[in-house]
């Protein structure tokens, strides 16, 4: 691939870093719009990957995995609306065949390209409609290959309603990151479809850490119903055409973009209709507070006391005390804020609840708990629980 900028569409108005460009188009997975997205280096790349821990993680995370070990990918592939999970060896040698024609497409080696696939799970992909839409794709060659941002995350989307891009600049360097996600969100990386690309120049070792780091603190954070998806990736690809920057400054900046798009995720979880933020803090140490926080952020009696714009602390108090292996949790070192006003252990006057349902109402709710034991903190997110959560799952195959 040898070309001098990367197109964009004029309607998108987030532009790709410099060498890369994108593809996208219909190719039967869905009935109607693009569900196959291609986004790829026109030069050497390096790259960091990481991936679900789900015991039934699909053929697209097993290929990718493989390939991602390289440290060197330079295209992304997506599949929306289907899975490819539990297909067994037809679904190997399918997910297979679809980076073979993406490389052959990109004409870069095969493990160079990661694959992603997202949707039902349990159900063949439709090779027929799929196979015919490359054969098209390949007699355009990189002519088709003008698509923006904005069209990638949304070829992406399953039960998503919008899409999900970020941009960053680090130095001379710009990053752009695209992401779909809203359902069977309970990252232990991580479940989701999240993107990364820059023309920054980093090392392998360098861009491996900024991505750990970065997801530690934002999508490993993201919980919207405690469900671990089977397919889903994280990925960075750097391919150094705007030149060196500095390795730590990329990582904070890395990190922002990654929780702009976890934020994005989470105020669009299936039936939300608020973003929840939780933030646990002097807790004894880092992996405490996560926890604790994710219990609140979990709770489903949390999550329609939110929906409800019902101030009912004792349920946050009921989340804490679940966690009975915290043996150093003490209820009288323990205050819960909603907002800023506190509900615990100085219950609210009388005058007050009004504002703490004014509060409730608003599109971001933050909860805000110290414990008393240390310096530790952190902060996860999540939305509230509604009846269209129900209505979308319950009806999502049929």
């Amino acid at each position: 691939m040898t070309h001098d900028h990367a197109l964009t569409r004029d309607s998108d108005p987030v532009a790709w870093p410099m060498g890369f460009r994108a593809y996208t188009g219909h190719g039967g997975l869905r009935e109607h719009g693009d569900d196959i997205s291609i986004v790829a280096s026109e030069r050497p790349a390096t790259s960091a990957a990481m991936f679900t821990r789900s015991l039934f993680a699909g053929p697209a995370v097993l290929l990718s995995r493989a390939h991602a070990a390289g440290r060197n990918l330079r295209a992304v592939t997506t599949l929306a609306q289907n899975a490819n999970v539990a297909t067994g060896r037809q679904g190997e040698e399918n997910a297979a065949e679809v980076v073979r024609r993406v490389a052959g497409i990109l004409d870069i080696p095969e493990g160079e390209v990661l694959i992603g696939s997202t949707g039902v799970i349990g159900r063949p992909l439709p090779m027929g409609t799929i196979r015919a839409h490359f054969d098209g794709t390949a007699r355009r060659g990189l002519a088709a290959f003008t698509a923006g941002p904005l069209d990638v995350a949304r070829a992406m989307m399953t039960t998503d309603t919008r899409p999900k891009t970020a941009v960053r600049t680090v130095g001379q360097a710009r990053v752009v990151g695209v992401a779909k996600g809203v359902g069977m969100l309970e990252p232990d990386m991580a479940t989701m479809l999240a993107y990364v690309f820059t023309d920054a120049e980093l090392s392998p070792a360098d861009l491996d850490g900024a991505l750990r780091a970065a997801v530690d603190r934002t999508f490993n954070c993201l919980s919207v119903d405690t469900d671990t998806s089977t397919s889903d990736t994280v990925a960075v690809i750097a391919n150094g055409a705007a030149g060196p920057v500095d390795p730590a400054r990329f990582s904070e900046v890395l990190t922002d973009l990654c929780l702009d798009l976890t934020q994005q995720m989470a105020g669009d979880g299936e039936g939300a209709t608020k973003l929840l933020r939780v933030t646990v803090g002097q807790a004894g140490d880092h992996g405490q507070a996560k926890r604790i926080a994710k219990s609140v952020v979990n709770s489903p009696l949390v999550k329609t006391a939110v929906h409800g714009a019902d101030p009912n602390w004792g349920r946050v108090l009921m989340a804490l005390g679940k966690n009975t292996d915290d043996t150093d949790i003490a209820p009288d070192r323990v205050t819960v804020r909603f907002g800023d006003i506190e509900v615990y252990p100085e219950e609210p006057e009388a005058d007050t609840l009004d504002r703490l349902v004014d509060l409730m109402r608003r599109d971001e709710v933050d909860i805000v708990v110290t414990l008393g034991l240390g310096d530790a903190e952190a902060t996860v997110y999540g939305c509230d629980l509604s009846a269209g959560y129900v209505r979308v799952n319950a009806d999502y195959t049929t």
